[in-house]
């Protein structure tokens, strides 16, 4: 659906058009009736689905229309959660990108920064706040904020809330909020806890499941290099020989290695910059700046520093390291095609994430395409079996393993990747 045939005020359809935002995605065509109805919702999209403009343009839009000429400092009337300060921070860009044409006041707070400027902001009184919870408990304690005039609350990302462990703190926000208002939750999955907290705060809410957790974005071209652990760098540093990779976001398991990747691609003349819980405030806003301006062209991140990051027309995702949730695998390589665009996904695959390897390939329900052509093959490679009569095994499918049994030896058998792209 044309976003210009979702009922949207003037300001909102002038903003967009700036945006170059025509079609409405599955998510925001839900939604958008939805909230502008006064509806709780209900969304489960993972990422890169358009999820941040399904709520801020509703919420925008409601509000432009209750605006009244109110002297003294001016209450909050929506309130976003955010899991990261990237995520919050990107959530705020685009409230100032889509009301830019209204006479609408924002603010995002969040913690690991000096709290000066934001109490600064605070003080004149804003609309519309988007927080990460520890900064917004701590200033609510300081009697900075007040959220008991809020009418629109929401929610984004709560199964990562659930991750990083700050469900409770959530809760405590939740308990300061009008029992009387407007809510919508999205999260990319829905474990029990979520699930339970659904039931609580959400009042007969629309629901809509939007590109399941379980499958991966069809337009992804997905790779899988195995790969001895010792030389992962090499390969890394081979592939990013490439110019044709014009923007990599890296994944690392933990900060010290995505700082050890960094340092290594930065002594082979590949600009990278890492991005993780360690860095200061300043150094990650930096980091992602030179990343999204095509100033630095790789970005070694850690997985909940990179909620959040969302760049246009990111060329390829490389998973260093495989991850052991597997529906992590999913959020990262969603980085790239977003909006409807192509894009890469490649990861490297050592003998002890084997495991992780099955289970992702369980959750997405298909093999990912083996690249074998490359310096660096591991040392004992499970390669899925050639279906063809004479190589079967008995049951007429590869053993679990992923090896062909061959004269009470056993071989791998190669196979060429599915998709040529997913060798770029």
């Amino acid at each position: 659906m044309l976003f210009e045939n979702l009922n949207l005020i003037t300001p909102i359809k002038k903003a967009l058009v700036t945006e170059g935002y025509v079609e409405a995605t599955p998510i925001q065509e839900a939604s958008i009736p939805s909230i502008l109805a006064g509806k709780d919702f209900l969304g489960c999209a993972q990422t890169g689905t358009g999820k941040t403009a399904a709520f801020a343009i509703p919420i925008l839009q409601i509000l432009c229309g209750k605006q009244k000429v109110i002297k003294g400092p001016k209450n909050i009337k929506a309130l976003i959660l955010a899991p990261t300060r990237e995520l919050a921070i990107q959530i705020g860009e685009s409230f100032t990108s889509y009301g830019k044409h209204m006479n609408l006041t924002s603010a995002v707070i969040f913690g690991g920064v000096s709290q000066k400027n934001q109490t600064e902001a605070l003080k004149g009184g804003v609309d519309i706040l988007i927080a990460t919870t520890g900064r917004l408990l701590d200033l609510m304690q300081q009697k900075y904020i007040n959220i008991h005039h809020v009418e629109m609350f929401v929610l984004d990302e709560a199964d990562r809330m659930l991750d990083m462990g700050f469900l409770r703190d959530v809760k405590k926000v939740i308990a300061q909020l009008p029992k009387i208002r407007q809510t919508m939750l999205f999260s990319a999955t829905m474990p029990p806890e979520i699930s339970k907290l659904v039931d609580s705060i959400l009042v007969d809410p629309v629901k809509v499941a939007v590109t399941p957790v379980s499958s991966t974005i069809e337009l992804i071209d997905q790779g899988l290099y195995f790969v001895d652990k010792k030389d992962k760098k090499p390969l890394l540093i081979h592939l990013l020989k490439d110019k044709s990779i014009v923007s990599a976001l890296v994944f690392s398991r933990t900060k010290h290695g995505a700082n050890k990747i960094t340092k290594d691609l930065n002594n082979s003349g590949i600009e990278a910059q890492a991005i993780h819980g360690n860095k200061s405030q300043s150094a990650r806003q930096l980091a992602l700046h030179n990343f999204k301006a095509g100033t630095t062209r790789v970005l070694v991140a850690t997985d909940i520093a990179a909620r959040g990051i969302d760049v246009e027309e990111l060329s390829h995702v490389i998973n260093f390291d495989l991850p052991n949730i597997p529906e992590t695998y999913v959020h990262r390589i969603g980085r790239t095609g977003r909006a409807g665009l192509g894009g890469v996904a490649l990861s490297f695959c050592d003998e002890e994430e084997k495991p992780f390897l099955k289970d992702i390939q369980k959750l997405i329900t298909k093999s990912i395409p083996v690249i074998e052509e490359h310096p660096y093959p591991a040392s004992n490679v499970p390669i899925i079996v050639k279906k063809d009569k004479e190589k079967k095994e008995p049951s007429g499918k590869s053993s679990s393993n992923g090896y062909a049994r061959r004269n009470g030896r056993t071989q791998a058998v190669k196979q060429q990747p599915r998709n040529a792209r997913a060798t770029r």
